[in-house]
């Protein structure tokens, strides 16, 4: 029986039914179709092109950037260069030793092993990926007390590809078995109307470039934000009678989503305005900022923390958070160094 912590990637839905069927449809299955993050994919194509000239499996990979950067996406196209199944899992499904055994011993040689969320593994079930990385052994104690002993597995040639949103919690002998590592930055906006050009073009939807520029302008500079827009103007478009979306139904659409021009929606500008009024613009430690919020201080510095310091408005000083005299100007607030700017 399938282990059911692992799938394999090429079962795809038949139908766009819902979000996430919908995701699976409209990511790239090529590397021309994949936007973005050139000179990642310019190494992969070379550390892939050389793996498959000596017919020998691909060094280990590790991905790691902010959500819906692509980070799964290039786990796909790796398999697909490389003629390989794709078996997909996370590190939070992978809670026992006979989880990742049940995983590694349905491994068939070449094949690509994604493990997302890879920060997420339990330490012990981390030790035993180490001989499985470096010697392909899989070392299992079967048994307790006196009468336990190590067997020992061989497994056959596989690429692991991991993802993380967070590296820092990645312990240093696990990074360092790691054959390449990249990083995912956020995309700039000529790339984002490009992906936008595209997922309209997959769901038939006609959108017009003001549009598309308005929607890649809010997307956060993250593909998955971008597409998510774009279903939800859809919708404002479709419901409204709309044979093509323009600048208007895009901006109406953001305005009922409360998301602002530069993507910041509700919970972005109650931190800001949270640290302006409540504690003059900052410095502000993250712990009592997120008590002030009543929010978890790993969703602020992981969530909402990165783009707001990617655009501008918020820095992080040896004191603590600071909000910045652009967000002051983006909230229509008077800084501390600014006569007015209402």
């Amino acid at each position: 029986m399938a282990d059911k912590s692992v799938k394999n990637e090429a079962e795809k839905p038949k139908s766009g039914g819902d979000d996430r069927a919908v995701d699976l449809i409209l990511r790239p299955t090529s590397w021309d179709e994949y936007v973005g993050q050139e000179k990642v994919k310019r190494n992969l194509k070379v550390i892939l092109g050389a793996a498959l000239k000596r017919e020998e499996s691909c060094d280990h990979l590790l991905f790691f950037g902010q959500a819906g950067l692509g980070k799964t996406t290039l786990a796909t196209l790796v398999a697909r260069e490389l003629g390989a199944n794709l078996k997909v899992t996370s590190g939070p499904a992978l809670e026992k030793m006979a989880d990742l055994a049940a995983v590694l011993t349905n491994l068939t040689p070449g094949d690509v092993l994604f493990i997302d969320e890879v920060h997420r593994l339990n330490r012990l079930i981390e030790e035993v990926l180490y001989p499985a990385m470096e010697m392909r052994k899989l070392h299992l104690v079967v048994g307790k007390g006196p009468a336990a002993r190590t067997v020992t597995m061989d497994l056959p040639p596989f690429t692991l590809v991991a993802a993380t949103t967070r590296p820092s919690l990645l312990s240093a002998p696990l990074r360092s078995r790691f054959g390449a590592t990249f990083k995912l930055d956020y995309y700039e906006v000529p790339d984002i109307e490009e992906i936008v050009k595209r997922s309209a073009k997959l769901l038939n939807v006609a959108v017009n470039a003001e549009a598309i520029n308005v929607i890649a302008r809010a997307s956060r500079f993250t593909p998955r934000v971008a597409n998510r827009l774009l279903r939800r103007v859809r919708d404002f478009a479709e419901f409204n009678d709309q044979p093509e979306v323009d600048q208007e139904a895009a901006r109406k659409t953001l305005e009922m989503l409360e998301v602002d021009n530069l993507g910041l929606d509700p919970h972005d500008r109650r931190i800001l305005e949270t640290i302006i009024d409540k504690f003059g613009g900052g410095p502000v430690g993250v712990g009592t900022l997120a008590a002030a919020l009543n929010e978890d201080r790993g969703t602020i510095e992981d969530v909402y923390e990165p783009y707001l310091m990617s655009i501008g408005l918020l820095v992080r000083t040896p004191a603590g958070r600071k909000v910045t005299d652009l967000a002051y100007r983006h909230l229509g607030r008077r800084g501390p160094n600014q006569e007015s700017l209402l």
